[in-house]
C-alpha cells in the first residue's frame, strides 16, 4: 500500500514537468529567417553526406551554372561597395567589414577570365568559410545571382577535364548535371587561396567598423 501511494504523486509530477517543458520550448524565440534557413540547410547537408549525396548551393555566372558545397557557405548577402587594397590580385575587388571581420571579396568573373559585367540588384556576395593553414577564415565571392540548394549524388560527379593552358581548371572540383543542365562544382579553397594569401587583413581578429 505504501508503494502505491508514493508512486501516484511521482507520475503526476513527471507529467507536469513534461507539459512545462513543452510550454517553455514553445516560448523560445525562433532564429531569424536567414540564420534558420542556412542552419537547416547545413544540418540537412551533414545528414545527407551519410547516404552518398551532398547539398550544393548553385549560382549563375556568365551564363553558366556553378555550385559550391553548402557546408562552405557562411552567409549570402547583396552587393555592397568594398574598400580597395593596393597590390592585391586583379580579381580581388577589396575587403568588406562584416560585423568586425575584414573579409576579402573576389570577383569570380575576373578570376575566371570572363567578360566583365556591371553590378546589379541581383548581384550577390557568397561568404565562404574556408579551411586554411592558419585556421578557419572567410572570403566572399561575387556572382551574378544565386539559384537554389540541390542534392548531388557523389558518384554523379566527374573529374574536371584537363584543359591545356586553362587558367580556371584548377578551381574546378568536378562536373555533374542537374535538371538536364551542366553544373560546375568549385573547390572553394582553391578559388579563394590567392586572395587569402595576399590579404592578411582577412583574419578572424575583430576590428573597428570603418566609417
Amino acid at each position: 500500500m505504501t508503494v502505491n501511494c508514493e508512486t501516484r504523486p511521482l507520475l503526476r509530477v513527471t507529467a507536469a514537468d513534461s507539459a512545462f517543458e513543452a510550454r517553455r520550448k514553445s516560448r523560445e524565440p525562433p532564429l531569424d529567417g536567414d540564420s534558420a534557413s542556412m542552419q537547416n540547410k547545413k544540418e540537412s547537408g551533414a545528414e545527407a553526406a551519410g547516404d552518398g549525396t551532398r547539398k550544393v548551393l548553385t549560382f549563375s555566372l556568365g551564363g553558366e551554372v556553378y555550385g559550391v558545397d553548402i557546408l562552405r557557405v557562411k552567409e549570402i548577402r547583396g552587393w555592397s561597395p568594398v574598400t580597395r587594397i593596393p597590390q592585391t590580385p586583379a580579381a580581388t575587388l577589396g575587403v568588406l567589414n562584416l560585423r568586425g571581420l575584414i573579409v576579402p571579396i573576389v570577383d569570380l568573373r575576373v578570376r575566371f577570365a570572363l567578360k566583365t559585367a556591371e553590378f546589379t540588384p541581383q548581384t550577390v556576395i557568397i561568404v565562404l568559410s574556408l579551411r586554411t593553414e592558419s585556421g578557419q577564415r572567410e572570403c566572399g565571392i561575387v556572382v551574378d545571382n544565386v539559384n537554389d540548394v540541390v542534392d548531388i549524388a557523389a558518384d554523379a560527379v566527374k573529374p574536371a577535364p584537363e584543359l591545356g593552358g586553362g587558367q580556371s581548371s584548377e578551381y574546378i572540383e568536378g562536373i555533374t548535371s542537374h535538371d538536364e543542365q551542366m553544373l560546375i562544382l568549385l573547390n572553394a579553397e582553391s578559388v579563394a587561396s590567392p586572395d587569402m594569401a595576399s590579404t592578411d587583413l582577412s583574419s578572424t581578429t575583430p576590428v573597428e567598423q570603418a566609417a
